[in-house]
């Protein structure tokens, strides 16, 4: 009978299928982070930077040490030179072009005066400027004037006749010339600046 009762009281021993299992702390092989990786990069997605850069090929070359620093300076010193030489092509078309536009609108101001300038020249031909006259006087202060506002007069008897500045409006065969030659001046002509504003109308005498 006392056999029977130790058997009764003794509890059967679990099976054991395989290894223990080390315990672990509540958390799964899931939560762990990945090797490499802190819990901020797993969270967030981390994948690496990812920033744009504004250096030049000089200064990544420089930095990955496949150039020397004076090799990079080298390379700035050319920029440099390139951006100085662009900058000063680029001030000059701009004041070339501050000079045109300030010769055109000028020209159009001055062309106004023209009619009286050759009203001058007519009168001067007929000897009505001749003399310390009221007329002779404020003549020669209008020719002043526009001479300093640039405008400059060409065209005279004797000079060889050039189509580029003079206008024939007739022509004078004649042997006392080997080549066409002004023989008058009808209209004076005049530059403004580097600019001809108007041609002279001219009289030729041409080889007969």
């Amino acid at each position: 009978m006392a056999d029977d009762r130790d058997n009764e009281n003794t509890a059967p021993e679990p099976a054991n299928d395989g290894p223990e299992q080390p315990e672990t702390d509540g958390a799964s092989a899931q939560d762990a982070p990945e090797a490499g990786l802190s819990d901020v990069d797993v969270e967030d997605g981390f994948e690496g930077p990812d920033v744009e850069t504004s250096l030049s090929d000089a200064d990544l070359s420089f930095l990955s040490g496949q150039s020397s620093a004076e090799e990079l300076a080298e390379q700035h010193l050319t920029d440099l030179k390139r951006v100085t030489a662009e900058y000063a092509n680029y001030r000059k078309r701009t004041d070339a072009n501050r000079e045109v536009e300030r010769e055109r609108s000028m020209g159009e101001v001055v062309k106004i005066l023209l009619p009286v300038l050759d009203d001058l020249d007519r009168a001067e031909k007929h000897g009505d400027l001749e003399g310390e006259t009221p007329f002779s006087t404020i003549a020669s202060k209008l020719r002043a004037s526009v001479e300093r506002l640039g405008l400059t007069p060409f065209g005279t008897v004797g000079d060889l006749f050039d189509p580029n500045i003079h206008e024939a409006i007739f022509q004078q065969p004649t042997d006392e010339v080997e080549t066409d030659t002004v023989a008058d001046v009808v209209e004076t002509g005049y530059y403004l600046g580097s600019s001809m504003l108007r041609a002279a109308k001219v009289v030729v005498k041409v080889p007969a």
